[in-house]
């Protein structure tokens, strides 16, 4: 499983740097994390929820930290077990501070999975962890958009906003997004939409029609 990429976040590279070692701001933005835990400067331990297609499962493990140089660069190391399998792997990421003021975030690293998980297929777990790291990467911008720009009101100190993590169905939703975007070509996805539409609406005038006889 490969995952490489980039991010750019709309905020000074050392704020970025400050929110990726931190495990409370992790928790809330790498989705399916009930649990971080801060062992040392480098270690973490951790619970995350994962679910690969019609499997599901909790994963307890450690995120190790190595090569750290701030606020430029640093290596992860990822190991979970659970009683769906294994997860583990590893990748760099680098920091660039843009001529703007903003952050690139590019990473690149591989991993592998096993037991359960794994046999839903390899594409479609590379194309949901691939899912999980975007949605983690736009919610660690929305939550340092909102401690640098909190709502302004005149004459008054306001308090940085709480910022809410995705739900395990917005979660779900976006996963679902990316695993439809990789497998139907672009210019097939129109009539497949439009056929999960009208297979949907069946249903429901189904349903209606079954209700609508029990009550007869």
């Amino acid at each position: 499983m490969e995952l490489n990429g980039e991010y750019t976040f709309d905020a000074p590279r050392q704020v970025i740097w400050d929110a990726l070692m931190d495990p409370e701001v992790l928790a809330k933005i790498l989705p399916g994390v009930e649990k971080l835990e801060k062992v040392s400067d480098t270690e973490f331990n951790g619970v995350m929820n994962v679910r690969v297609g019609p499997v599901q499962g909790k994963f307890k493990g450690t995120v190790t930290l190595s090569d750290l140089q701030e606020p430029e660069r640093f290596h992860m190391e990822v190991n979970g077990r659970g009683a769906a399998g294994y997860i583990r792997g590893g990748g760099d990421a680098i920091l660039t501070e843009t001529e703007d003021g903003k952050t690139l975030l590019t990473y690149d690293g591989s991993g592998d999975v096993g037991g359960k998980i794994a046999s839903v297929g390899q594409r479609l777990v590379e194309t949901t962890g691939k899912s999980i790291v975007r949605q983690g990467l736009e919610s660690l911008d929305r939550l340092t958009q909102a401690q640098l720009h909190p709502p302004a009101v005149a004459g008054e100190k306001v308090a940085i906003p709480e910022y809410a993590p995705p739900s395990e169905f917005e979660v779900a939703k976006g996963v679902v997004k990316d695993v439809f975007e990789e497998y139907i070509p672009e210019e097939q996805r129109v009539v497949v939409a439009a056929l999960g539409v009208a297979a949907f609406l069946a249903f429901v005038l189904l349903l209606f029609k079954l209700l609508g006889s029990s009550e007869d």
